[in-house]
């Protein structure tokens, strides 16, 4: 999405001379729901991750530009977020994309104005214009003056409305037309600036699913960590520093399946709108040896019999100074999901962990999806740049 500069010197206006908003002590909670997106009556899960990975690969292979990447949420549902727009509040449901660093509207239907708005001109790709509009959250937030961009263009992005773009502020690069590498606020930012919240800090809790359909499922914690959902101290460890991840909520990291090393320390990033464990070719080589896994034609996916799933070991990601484990449950797509699943039978067990299609040593070795986000609380801090991860109550559930 390409906007012009003087979207800047607008939001800056709107930053010094908007009304402060209460600085809370405790974070502001929203919650999540999960929708599965159905196509032609099944979950195409597996080729939306492949169009999302191949997002990833290219942008990181040619340097295209920031908000080309990871959008791709017309395939498979993930966690999404309803905000209200206007006043009286029109409400529409936005995927969290933790990739993404705009927060925009408009995919499925025109954005209809319930409110005077002040429009920039945009170009290309999603839209559109930036309007300025009252938007309301949970936790009886209402932002006034808030800038949101709307999409002219409406294009498939299945269920959602749009994305609540909750990525580092160096991902708005490259979208101003007259400045391309000048960047703006993000949605987190905004609310530190309008005195919302006291630190730049997203808390996400995602919880496992044990059907379909639309639940409440998590949230999104503003400002600091909802403690109340962890189980254990929470380990830090800084964002990588090789510059093909830090782009992104990129980190440094280990893995063995028990005491075999399958990746060895390298780079990559976490990534909400994944549903799998992406790794290196050698990597996932290893993995599917060591669990005597076979590829699945049907699916695409890792399967494993009875007896090898009750011979699974813990798959162990050394982060910072912690080390988190899936156990056996952890490792494998929810079974109450696989009559959803194209090519899947209704008894199989398959692995959620694949091949990410570009060599170790790039820099971009490893995608860690909502998967491996449903078993541990995960900080995204960006004051500090750092991702924190914590136990919950979901650690060693065996809800698949």
């Amino acid at each position: 999405m390409f906007l012009t500069v003087s979207f800047l010197t607008l939001l800056l206006a709107l930053s010094i001379t908007g009304s402060p908003l209460e600085v809370r002590n405790s974070p502001i909670i929203i919650p999540l729901t999960r929708s599965l997106n159905f196509f032609n009556g099944t979950t195409d899960l597996v080729q939306h991750d492949k169009a999302r990975v191949a997002a990833f690969r290219d942008y990181n292979t040619h340097g295209r530009r920031a908000e080309s990447i990871p959008t791709p949420f017309d395939s498979f549902g993930g966690y999404s977020v309803e905000i209200g727009v206007g006043s009286p509040p029109t409400s529409y449901k936005l995927a969290v994309a933790s990739a993404s660093a705009v927060t925009w509207i408009g995919a499925r239907t025109p954005y209809d104005k319930t409110g005077v708005d002040t429009t920039v001109r945009v170009g290309e790709t999603y839209g559109g214009t930036f309007l300025i509009n009252t938007v309301t959250l949970g936790h009886g937030l209402t932002i006034p003056n808030y800038a949101l961009a709307v999409a002219s263009t409406l294009r498939n992005f299945g269920i959602y409305e749009g994305i609540l773009g909750i990525g580092p502020r160096d991902l708005t690069a490259n979208t101003l037309i007259d400045d391309p590498p000048a960047t703006y606020s993000t949605f987190t930012d905004w609310l530190v600036t309008a005195g919302a919240i006291r630190q730049n800090i997203v808390g996400i809790f995602f919880q496992p699913i044990t059907g379909n359909g639309d639940t409440n499922v998590g949230e999104l914690a503003f400002g600091e960590p909802d403690y109340t959902k962890c189980t254990s101290n929470i380990i830090y460890t800084d964002v990588t520093n090789n510059p093909r991840s830090k782009k992104y909520w990129g980190i440094d990291q280990r893995i063995t399946y028990g005491d075999t090393d399958i990746l060895l320390p390298t780079a990559g990033v976490i990534d909400t709108g994944s549903s799998f464990i992406y790794i290196t070719p050698d990597a996932y080589g290893r993995y599917r040896a060591a669990t005597g896994a076979t590829i699945d034609q049907p699916t695409g996916l890792l399967r494993i019999t009875p007896d090898q799933y009750n011979a699974l070991k813990d798959l162990k990601f050394y982060i910072g100074k912690g080390v988190f484990s899936l156990i056996p449950n952890a490792q494998i797509w929810p079974r109450s999901l696989n009559y959803k699943t194209p090519g899947a039978e209704n008894d199989g067990i398959y692995l959620i962990i694949k091949g990410l299609g570009t060599s170790t040593g790039t820099g971009f070795d490893f995608i860690i999806g909502y998967t491996f986000m449903q078993r541990f609380y995960t900080i995204l801090d960006r004051d500090n740049r750092k991702v924190g991860f914590a136990l919950t109550s979901f650690t060693y559930a065996t809800t698949n």
